[in-house]
């Protein structure tokens, strides 16, 4: 599995959202960056993302997935 299909399905799947993704194979990192999700839990936050990635995550196509969430504002004062 390749970054940017894990990108471009997240993208899909999470309005409003972006997504950078680093890693390849079965281990990605994930910058998450919504202001819908930011204004969320932490535990919330990530149970939105792992409910598009289970399906990659039970067949073994995804086995570490590493999260960081960001506001528009904080991803903005960030780079």
């Amino acid at each position: 599995m390749q970054a940017v299909e894990v990108k471009s399905f997240l993208e899909g799947k999470l309005p409003n959202t972006k997504v950078e993704v680093e890693g390849e194979g079965c281990n990605f990192q994930l910058n998450v960056i919504s202001d819908e999700l930011a204004a969320l839990s932490p535990v919330k936050r990530q149970q939105q993302v792992y409910a598009h990635l289970n399906p990659w995550i039970v067949d073994g196509s995804i086995h570490a997935v590493t999260m960081k969430f960001f506001s528009s504002a904080a991803w903005a004062e960030r780079t």
